[in-house]
C-alpha cells in the first residue's frame, strides 16, 4: 500500500509540470515585426543578385528578438537580403555561404535546428516539454532566410543565416568577418563590421 503513494505523487507532479510548461522555451518576437535592413548595410553584387548584409546584432538586440543571447551561445545570427534584378529565376538553394574571421578561420553554417541545440546547450536546458521546443523551433525558424524557393524577377528575400564560432566559444565583439557567397550567377564577398 505504501509503494503506490510515491509513484502517484511523482506522476501527479509530472502532469502538473507538463501542464504548466506550455508555449515556447523562449519568447521569440514575431518575425513580421522585424524592421527593414538598416541603411548602413553592406552590399555586394553577384551577377544580378544583390546581397545586403546588416551590421551584426548586439547582445541586447539578440536578446530582444529571441529572448536568448545567441552570441553567448557561440551562435552568430547574420541578417541578410537577396534581391534579384534580372529576368531568369535563380536557384538560391545551390548558393553556398562561407563566413571567415580575420584569422581566416571558417565559421560553420548552422541550420535553425542546430542553432537551437547550441542555444539550449549553452543555457543548460536539458529538461523541457517537447511541445515547447517545437514551438520554439517554429518561431525561431521563421527568422531563417528561405533558400529553397527560387528567386524570380524583381523579388527579394530577407532572413538570417546562423553561424557557429570555430571554437564553439561565445562570439567576440569587434571581429572583422567576411561573407563569401558561391554558386549564384557570380561569386560575391561582403566584409562585415
Amino acid at each position: 500500500m505504501t509503494r503506490p503513494a510515491p509513484f502517484l505523487l511523482l506522476l501527479a507532479a509530472t502532469v502538473l509540470l507538463q501542464a504548466s510548461c506550455t508555449g515556447s522555451l523562449f519568447k521569440v518576437k514575431p518575425a513580421t515585426d522585424l524592421p527593414p535592413l538598416p541603411t548602413n548595410s553592406r552590399t555586394a553584387d553577384a551577377g544580378g543578385v544583390t546581397i545586403r548584409v546588416a551590421p551584426l546584432l548586439k547582445d541586447e538586440e539578440s536578446q530582444e528578438l529571441f529572448e536568448a543571447n545567441l552570441p553567448l551561445s557561440g551562435v552568430l545570427p547574420l541578417r541578410l537580403e537577396l534581391a534579384f534584378q534580372s529576368g531568369v529565376p535563380v536557384e538560391v538553394k545551390r548558393a553556398r555561404f562561407h563566413l571567415r574571421d580575420n584569422q581566416n578561420r571558417e565559421w560553420k553554417l548552422l541550420s535553425p535546428k542546430s542553432a537551437i541545440a547550441r542555444i539550449m546547450n549553452a543555457n543548460g536546458i536539458t529538461l523541457y516539454n517537447p511541445n515547447s521546443r517545437k514551438q520554439f523551433e517554429k518561431d525561431f525558424g521563421a527568422y531563417a532566410i528561405d533558400l529553397k524557393t527560387p528567386l524570380s524577377s524583381r523579388e527579394s528575400r530577407r532572413g538570417f543565416l546562423f553561424f557557429q564560432t570555430p571554437d564553439k566559444l561565445p562570439v567576440q565583439s569587434g571581429q572583422q568577418l567576411t561573407l563569401s557567397v558561391e554558386r549564384l550567377p557570380q561569386p560575391a564577398t561582403v566584409t562585415i563590421n
